[in-house]
C-alpha cells in the first residue's frame, strides 16, 4: 500500500510539468474557516462587504500554494473640476437626431468601433481577424505576417452630415474601440488608452496616453468617467506593487495590502482591479482590486454600480468521498475503501488525489458510474460557482459580494432592477473522474447584499443557455440543444419568481432585444443558416413567434456582439450585418420585411444621422436615405 511519502515523492516528480486546464479549473478548495483562520496571520485586518484584503506578500503566496495554483502559462480619491473641455463644443449644425451605440443600459456608453456626434463619424475599421492565429507555434513560419500585435488601420474621422458633404476629414494614427465624451475621443487600442482633442475634427491632437501592461477585461462611460476592469495574471513569481497601467503623470500601482479575497479559500489565478479613469486628461481617479478567476468573468454596469464575476470550481475531493462512502459501500473491497480514506486524509493537492482515486476506482468504473448521476443531481449547485463582487459607483468601493451556482454567460445575464440583482446561470457539472448530472439553468434574484432572496431552477435540462435579456420585471432566456426553448420569466415577485411561458421551436437566438414591451427580436441560426425572429410576448403564458427569416448566410456578427446591431425606432427597422453584407429589416405591423440589402462587401456597422443610414465597412461608407430606401453617397478610404 503506498503512503503519505509515496504519494508526495510523485508529486515532486511532476511538479515540474505544466498543470493540464482542467486540473487548474479544479484547483484545491478547502474552504474551511479553520484552514482560512491558519492562514491569516492575529492582528486586525481590513474587512469590506465580507471580504478581507491581504495582510503580507507571505499570505498572498500561502494562498497560492493552498488553493493548488502551480505556474503561470498566459502569455486617492480627489475629483477636479475638469468640465470644460467637455462642454465646449462650440456651434454644429448638427442633425436633430442620430443614433448611439447598442448598449444593455441606457445612459451607460461601451466601447465600439464606431462613434457619431450627429455631424461626423468616428469610425476605426477593425482587422483583427488577419491575426487571430497569430500565437500558434509554427503556424506564422508559413505566412509572412507581421509581429503581433500590429495596427496597421487608423481610425477615420468623417463628415457625415449632411450626405452632400461626405468625406474624411481626418485620421488618427491609432485604432481600436473608441468612447466618445464631448469633444475627446477615447481610442483604447491593445496596448493603451489614448484621448484625443476632436473639437477641431480636422486636426485631432492627442491629449493623454495611458499604457496597458495587463489584459482590458471591460469599460464603460457613465456621467463623464471612464470605468474600466483589468486583470492581472497571478504566479508565484509575481512581483509587488502591480502595475496594470502606467501614465505619463502617475503609474497605478497596486500593493498586495490594497487586494481583496473573500473569507474562504477559492482558487484563483487572476488580481482585478477596477479603475476610474477622467476623460479630459487621463487622470487615474481611483482603483479597487481583488482576487478572482480569469477566462470567464463578466461585467455588468447599472447607474449605481459595478458587477464584476468570477466562476470558479471547487474541489471535488471531499463531495467524491462522500459519494463513495454513502453509495458506494458494498461495492469496493475493504481495502479500497481505506485506501481511499487515507488518501484523501493526505496533504496533498486535489491534482493528485483526483488522479490516485481514478486508479483506485476503474475497476469499478461501470457501477460507480450507473449509481453517481442520481446522487450528484442533489449537488450539482455546489460544483461551480461564481462570485460576484459588486463595487457602488458613489465611493467606488466594495459594497457587496456573494455568489451564485453555475456560469453567467455574458454581461446580460446580469441585471438590476428595482435594487435587485437577477442573474442567469448555466451550470455543467465536472466530476473530471465520473460522469456527472446533466446540465441546468437558472435564474436567481439577489438583493442589495448579494444574498439570494429568490431562484427559477431546471430550464432546460441538459442544455445550456445561449442568450438572456431581462426588462423591467419580465426575463427571457433562450437554451438549446435540438430546439430552441423561449423561456419567458415573471420577476416582479423577487422573493418568488417563476416560469410564465415558453416556446419551442427549431434552431435558437444568441441575441435577444427588445423591440416594445410585447415584441422582442432574436437572432441566431437555424440549420447553420442566420435566423432573425420576432417574439410577441404580450401575453407571458403564450409567447409566439410572430414573424421569421432564415439568410442564406452562415454567420452574422451580432452573433458575437450587440454593438453590430442597430434599432432605428422612428423607421421602425434594424440594422443587421450578415456574410459581410449589410441588410436592414422592417418590424411594422409585426412582420419582419427585408427593406434594403448592400452588396459592399464587409459591412459591419451601421449609424443614422437625420433620416440617413450609413453602412460602415473597412473599404468606405455608403449613406441610405431612409424615406425611399435608395443609396444617395458612397465613400471609399
Amino acid at each position: 500500500m503506498r503512503s503519505a511519502e509515496d504519494y508526495r515523492r510523485w508529486e515532486r516528480l511532476v511538479a515540474g510539468r505544466r498543470v493540464q486546464l482542467r486540473y487548474v479549473a479544479a484547483a484545491a478548495v478547502l474552504a474551511s474557516l479553520c484552514l482560512a483562520l491558519v492562514l491569516r496571520p492575529p492582528g486586525e485586518r481590513t474587512v469590506t462587504a465580507g471580504l478581507f484584503r491581504f495582510s503580507s506578500e507571505a499570505e498572498f503566496r500561502r494562498w497560492i500554494t493552498s488553493t493548488g495554483w502551480m505556474s503561470s502559462y498566459l502569455p486617492r480619491f480627489t475629483v477636479m473640476s475638469s468640465e470644460a473641455l467637455l462642454l465646449e463644443a462650440g456651434f454644429r449644425a448638427s442633425a436633430e437626431r442620430f443614433s448611439v451605440t447598442n448598449v444593455q443600459v441606457a445612459g451607460i456608453d461601451e466601447p465600439d468601433v464606431v462613434k457619431t456626434d450627429g455631424i461626423n463619424i468616428y469610425f476605426s475599421p477593425s482587422e483583427q481577424i488577419f491575426h487571430i492565429w497569430w500565437w500558434i507555434p509554427g503556424l506564422r513560419d508559413f505566412w509572412d505576417w507581421p509581429d503581433y500585435p500590429v495596427e496597421t488601420r487608423k481610425t477615420h474621422i468623417i463628415r457625415a452630415y449632411p450626405p452632400s458633404d461626405l468625406a474624411v476629414r481626418s485620421k488618427i494614427d491609432k485604432s481600436g474601440d473608441l468612447l466618445l465624451v464631448g469633444n475627446i475621443l477615447v481610442v483604447i487600442s491593445y496596448d493603451g488608452i489614448t484621448g484625443f482633442d476632436v473639437s477641431n475634427p480636422d486636426s485631432p491632437a492627442e491629449l493623454w496616453n495611458i499604457e496597458l501592461r495587463d489584459q482590458l477585461v471591460a469599460a464603460r462611460l457613465h456621467e463623464g468617467r471612464i470605468y474600466a476592469v483589468l486583470q492581472s495574471y497571478v504566479s508565484q513569481e509575481i512581483q509587488f506593487p502591480l502595475i496594470p497601467l502606467r501614465s505619463g503623470e502617475r503609474d497605478l500601482e497596486i500593493n498586495v495590502t490594497d487586494i481583496y479575497h473573500p473569507p474562504e479559500l477559492i482558487p484563483f489565478d487572476t488580481v482585478f482591479t477596477a479603475v476610474v479613469i477622467d476623460p479630459t486628461d487621463g487622470r487615474l481617479v481611483r482603483s479597487v482590486s481583488f482576487v478572482g478567476q480569469s477566462g470567464s468573468s463578466v461585467v455588468y454596469m447599472s447607474r449605481s454600480a459595478l458587477y464584476i464575476t468570477y466562476t470558479y470550481w471547487p474541489s471535488p475531493v471531499g463531495i467524491l468521498h462522500d459519494f463513495i462512502k454513502r453509495s458506494c459501500a458494498d461495492v469496493l473491497l475493504p481495502e479500497d475503501m481505506l485506501r481511499i480514506d487515507k488518501l484523501v486524509a493526505y496533504d496533498l493537492s486535489d491534482e493528485t488525489k483526483l488522479r490516485e482515486l481514478a486508479t483506485i476506482l476503474e475497476p469499478y468504473t461501470d457501477e460507480i458510474s450507473r449509481r453517481a448521476e442520481n446522487y450528484f443531481a442533489g449537488r450539482m449547485r455546489e460544483l461551480e460557482l461564481t462570485g460576484i463582487v459588486k463595487i457602488a459607483l458613489e465611493n467606488f468601493e466594495i459594497s457587496a459580494h456573494g455568489r451564485v451556482p453555475g456560469a453567467p454567460l455574458n454581461q446580460f445575464s446580469l441585471d438590476e432592477h428595482r435594487g435587485y440583482l437577477r442573474v442567469a446561470t448555466t451550470i455543467e457539472p465536472n466530476l473530471w473522474i465520473l460522469p456527472g448530472p446533466p446540465s441546468a439553468n437558472d435564474v436567481y434574484v439577489l438583493d442589495s447584499d448579494l444574498r439570494i432572496v429568490g431562484s427559477v431552477q431546471n430550464l432546460g435540462l441538459t442544455e445550456r443557455i445561449y442568450s438572456v435579456r431581462f426588462a423591467g420585471d419580465k426575463g427571457y432566456v433562450v437554451t438549446f440543444r435540438e430546439t430552441d426553448p423561449f423561456y419567458v420569466l415573471d420577476l416582479s415577485d423577487p422573493g418568488n419568481p417563476r416560469l410564465a411561458g415558453e416556446l419551442k421551436i427549431p434552431g435558437y437566438s444568441s441575441y435577444l432585444h427588445p423591440i416594445t414591451e410585447n415584441l422582442i427580436l432574436g437572432a441566431g441560426r437555424e440549420d447553420w443558416n442566420v435566423k432573425i425572429s420576432l417574439f410577441d410576448v404580450s401575453d407571458p403564458s403564450e409567447p409566439a413567434e410572430m414573424s421569421k427569416v432564415i439568410l442564406e448566410e452562415h454567420w452574422s456578427e451580432v452573433l458575437e456582439t450587440h454593438h453590430a446591431f442597430l434599432l432605428d425606432p422612428d423607421h421602425e427597422v434594424f440594422f443587421l450585418p450578415a456574410g459581410g453584407a449589410g441588410y436592414v429589416f422592417s418590424y411594422s405591423g409585426g412582420e419582419l420585411r427585408q427593406v434594403f440589402r448592400t452588396e459592399a462587401v464587409g459591412v459591419s456597422r451601421a449609424v443614422y444621422i437625420g433620416d440617413f443610414l450609413y453602412l460602415l465597412s473597412g473599404k468606405g461608407v455608403t449613406v441610405i436615405d431612409e424615406n425611399s430606401w435608395e443609396a444617395v453617397g458612397t465613400l471609399e478610404f
